[in-house]
């Protein structure tokens, strides 16, 4: 196999997240690291507070590359110095359709209102969509939705509220849409 880039797009917790969630980010993103290569996983999120903050510092730690696509309001943030930031000059909505496109598959880790349009954009996009159940946020309701918002059908929402299920299981996804 030769060198392939993965992208991840993470839709997640913009606020202070529990301590439950912080340990299923961080055990999702090492089981992920497990399962891919990290010199050509990239992850994609939009911003770097909350728990979005917890995914990127662990998944720095964990050698992935991580790109953050902040909206303009929160440019002026400090960023790690080896994560790469792309200053589109969006709002927060606009911001995470890149995000979106940008991805290869989204994984929604909990979150309000701003993840759960990443997720309709996904599927509406036709890219693989895992969303972390159970995890007291609205993007459980999701699951209300899956296996797919609409007749057309254009991807399937997985729900799985085990964070080492669901890195194994997009793992799988990214490897399945290299072949």
């Amino acid at each position: 196999m030769g060198f392939f880039v993965r992208y991840v797009g993470i839709a997640a917790y913009s606020g202070d997240p529990p301590q439950t969630l912080i340990y299923a980010a961080q055990e999702f993103v090492w089981k992920l690291r497990k399962h891919l290569p990290s010199k050509n996983t990239v992850l994609v999120l939009g911003g770097y507070w909350g728990l979005m903050r917890v995914i990127v510092d662990e998944a720095l730690k964990a050698g992935f590359k991580v790109v953050i696509l902040p909206p303009e309001s929160m440019e002026d943030v400090s960023f790690p110095d080896n994560a790469i930031v792309i200053r589109t000059g969006t709002s927060f909505r606009v911001r995470s359709v890149f995000l979106v496109r940008t991805a290869d598959v989204l994984v929604a880790l909990g979150g309000e209102a701003g993840s759960i349009q990443e997720v309709v954009t996904a599927y509406t996009e036709g890219k693989p969509i895992y969303v972390l159940g159970g995890t007291g946020f609205s993007t459980d309701r999701v699951k209300s939705l899956a296996p797919y918002i609409d007749r057309r059908m254009t991807s399937e929402i997985h729900i799985i509220n085990d964070p080492s299920t669901l890195a194994e299981a997009v793992a799988k996804e990214l490897l399945r849409r290299l072949q």
